[in-house]
């Protein structure tokens, strides 16, 4: 092979080497921050971030309010609740509920819209900590290896307590404690049944049951979670 071949095969071979490389690296950057996670709590997240921007466009000293408080200082109630509401098998499943996609799908299909999602916890976590609300394949999959990197490394409870710590509740409002405060003055402990069913009926769509906190939905949707949370399995 002649020297100018073989100086075009090299390139040819990093063309296709370096954006598997620079893949690997950013999956390994996911996984270290992850495992670091493990006894450390996140500060911050992705979506956090991102809302904070997106306030600051407004309001350049706006801020989030998020505080972190442990799993034991959190209602039961509103953990039954958010289960009973968002994912009813997160204590069975590895991180994916494959029956809860197909349900959605053909929901889906059904009203020729997006009305339901199938995202588990885990999902919804690995999106909020790492990902942009932007909906492609690609973020798809890569939401999909981030929550197969929690469920290996962190126990159901851990994956609990940092999704109840850092999902958002309403605008600029992210986590249990924040949310309790703000919706009804009490501490994230000190949530009642149905403060807890409501608040996570609103965990869909937040900012808007933010502005619209009489509505006729959230109120029939509270009663129905709140029928089911006694069934709600606790990790």
């Amino acid at each position: 092979m002649s020297a100018a071949k073989a100086g075009k095969w090299r390139w040819v071979k990093w063309v296709f080497i370096l954006p598997v490389l620079l893949v690997l690296v950013v999956q390994l950057y996911f996984f270290l921050q992850i495992w670091w996670w493990v006894d450390h709590n996140p500060s911050t997240t992705s979506f956090m971030r991102e809302q904070r921007s997106v306030l600051r466009e407004k309001n350049p000293d706006a801020n989030i309010q998020q505080v972190w408080v442990p799993y034991s200082r959190i209602s039961n109630n509103l953990k039954r609740a958010i289960i009973a509401s968002e994912d009813a098998n997160f204590s069975e499943h590895e991180g994916v509920d494959w029956d809860a996609l197909q349900k959605a799908y053909e929901k889906n299909n059904k009203k020729h819209k997006v009305v339901s999602g199938g995202s588990t916890i885990t999902q919804q976590l690995a999106k909020n900590l790492f990902l942009s609300g932007s909906r492609s394949y690609a973020r798809k999959g890569q939401e999909l290896v981030i929550t197969y990197m929690l469920e290996t490394l962190m126990d159901k409870e851990r994956i609990f307590e940092i999704y109840l710590n850092v999902v958002e509740f309403g605008t600029g409002t992210f986590g249990a404690e924040a949310a309790a405060r703000h919706y009804y003055g009490v501490s994230a402990a000190n949530l009642g049944a149905a403060q807890a069913a409501k608040l996570a009926v609103m965990l869909p769509n937040p900012r808007f049951f933010d502005k619209h906190r009489d509505s006729g939905y959230l109120a029939r949707r509270t009663g129905v979670i709140l029928r089911r949370m006694g069934s709600a399995e606790l990790p």
